[in-house]
């Protein structure tokens, strides 16, 4: 091998090995492209339904702090007189449709029970649908105090849920505690 030899690259020889008129062409090809693209459209559609619902799990724990309104005098209630409200009024509450905030549209006091409708600006799965929070009280101690079941759940052992569940909202979309 002469002194002032060069070692060609693989790329040089494989530019030197096309018999075409045409310059030697770097990159990938289209249908490397679109391999790629196909592989990142698949992943981005295994990641949106969880997103979505995690979404909507978020507007259920949005309403929250507007339903702790509503569990004072409840709780209050049962711990002085050993009865439950039978309404808004009865609890010293507003009006149903004035108790709102961005996913909540009513919450309504009914037997004890507190009833989310959501509505505004929550999400198309939670349009309409109702979330109840049933006071859960030891019947003959009412010294303890009340405990909240959420949903679909059962009330704690030796503890009974007062008011009607009036839950709509799929189960797919309910927090882990209100199952």
């Amino acid at each position: 091998m002469p002194q002032n030899a060069t070692i060609p690259t693989r790329r040089q020889i494989a530019c030197t090995h096309v018999n075409t008129a045409k310059s030697c062409q770097h990159g990938f090809s289209l249908i490397e492209l679109m391999v790629v693209v196909a592989i990142i459209a698949i992943i981005a559609l295994m990641a949106v339904p969880s997103l979505s619902g995690k979404y909507i799990r978020e507007h259920i724990v949005e309403a929250m702090p507007l339903a702790n309104i509503a569990k004072a005098p409840v709780a209050a209630a049962w711990s002085t007189a050993q009865t439950l409200p039978e309404d808004n009024e009865s609890a010293g509450l507003p009006e149903a449709d004035k108790m709102v905030n961005n996913v909540v549209k009513s919450i309504t006091v009914e037997d004890g029970a507190i009833h989310i409708l959501f509505g505004n600006r929550a999400n198309g799965a939670l349009q309409g649908k109702t979330l109840t929070l049933r006071p859960a009280v030891v019947e003959d101690a009412p010294i303890v105090p009340v405990a909240w079941v959420c949903g679909h759940a059962k009330a704690p052992e030796k503890m009974v849920a007062m008011g009607a569940d009036k839950t709509d909202i799929a189960k797919a979309h309910l927090p882990v505690n209100c199952l």
